[in-house]
């Protein structure tokens, strides 16, 4: 089984200057022509350069593009990977539930709480080394956002899209969150996992309690981290407003983080309460707590050694441009009878 890749994918984008050349090609040849007929009629013209050769010129042309077109797919640095071993790595399964419901864009915590928790995500994931990790959004409902997985890569990219309008139920259903999230770890038995829920704790159902405890039968811990301060902050209607979410009657309406039903979430699963503030965010806290528990094997499997094909587009270039080099724009007197371009 093989599988295929770009060493340096980024070299690819090259690619787009090979219209650009033909266009600037096709423009020097308009303007030479143009500057020709000025001293008369064209077949005249022609009549008196008889080594001259209209298609020469376009062959060569076409024959250059052609090798910078696989100069480019050889820097590209294109590889088959042809090797696949199984690697028993030793790690805990990790599932982030991440609050998104309008109350994170309060900015207690600057810039505000949503985004300082999406900093702490990021810098977290790339602490991580052979551990597995999962990503949950939640308001009134809760939706997996980053499968269990070992792509840290992929994580932080899906991670940066992460708004408040990616949940259309607003809300901060956090037992939500926790059943969705006790339900995305693999199946095995034997597994060391933990869930992780970043929220403002606006959630006064008893349901969360009831949820962190049959994580707890299910022998997962779930840690719970405060985002935002005790004291009553308005809510931006959207990220960066100067303009505030307002009740029925028109008054401004006020969040401030619920810490009881936190502290109560973690205690009730064996796990650990950290309330951020703007010099810590708590995942460092959290994530010290994770490490001391006992890792689980985790086996995943990658392809390895890896082999360049590069070698065979360098051939393929160098084929081309000698070539090139015997085809002469102008035609000669051992080749003018030779049609091969006309």
């Amino acid at each position: 089984m093989n599988i295929f890749r770009f060493q340096n994918p980024e070299m690819l984008y090259f690619w787009a200057i090979i219209p650009i050349l033909v266009f600037l090609f096709w423009y020097a040849e308009s303007k030479k022509k143009e500057a020709l007929r000025k001293f008369g009629d064209w077949n005249v013209i022609i009549g008196l350069m008889p080594n001259l050769s209209k298609n020469r010129p376009i062959f060569k042309f076409a024959f250059i593009m052609l090798a910078l077109f696989f100069l480019i797919l050889a820097l590209s640095q294109p590889q088959f990977g042809s090797k696949l071993r199984e690697v028993k790595k030793q790690g805990v399964e990790i599932m982030i539930a991440l609050d998104v419901s309008n109350s994170m864009l309060s900015e207690d915590i600057s810039p505000n709480r949503l985004s300082a928790s999406k900093r702490a995500i990021s810098k977290l994931v790339d602490k991580l080394r052979n551990d597995k990790i999962g990503l949950i959004v939640f308001a009134g409902d809760a939706y997996v956002q980053v499968p269990i997985t070992t792509d840290y890569r992929a994580t932080k990219m899906f991670l940066k899209t992460i708004n408040t309008n990616i949940v259309p139920k607003q809300g901060t259903n956090i037992a939500s969150a926790i059943e969705l999230a006790a339900k995305s770890f693999t199946a095995e038995e034997g597994k060391t996992r933990a869930i992780i829920i970043i929220t403002d704790g606006e959630d006064h159902e008893q349901k969360a309690i009831e949820a962190a405890q049959i994580a707890k039968e299910q022998d997962i811990r779930v840690y719970t981290i405060g985002m935002g301060g005790t004291k009553p902050v308005p809510i931006p209607l959207e990220e960066g407003s100067n303009e505030f979410k307002k009740d029925a009657n028109g008054s401004i309406v006020m969040s401030k983080i619920n810490e009881q039903i936190l502290k109560q979430i973690a205690l009730e699963s064996d796990g650990v309460y950290v309330r951020a503030n703007n010099s810590n965010y708590g995942l460092d806290l959290v994530f010290d707590e994770i490490n001391a528990l006992d890792k689980m094997e985790l086996e995943s499997n990658i392809f390895d050694d890896y082999e360049d094909r590069f070698q065979y587009l360098l051939a393929i270039v160098l084929f081309i441009l000698v070539f090139d080099f015997f085809i002469l724009e102008r035609k000669n007197k051992l080749t003018k009878n030779i049609n091969l371009f006309d």
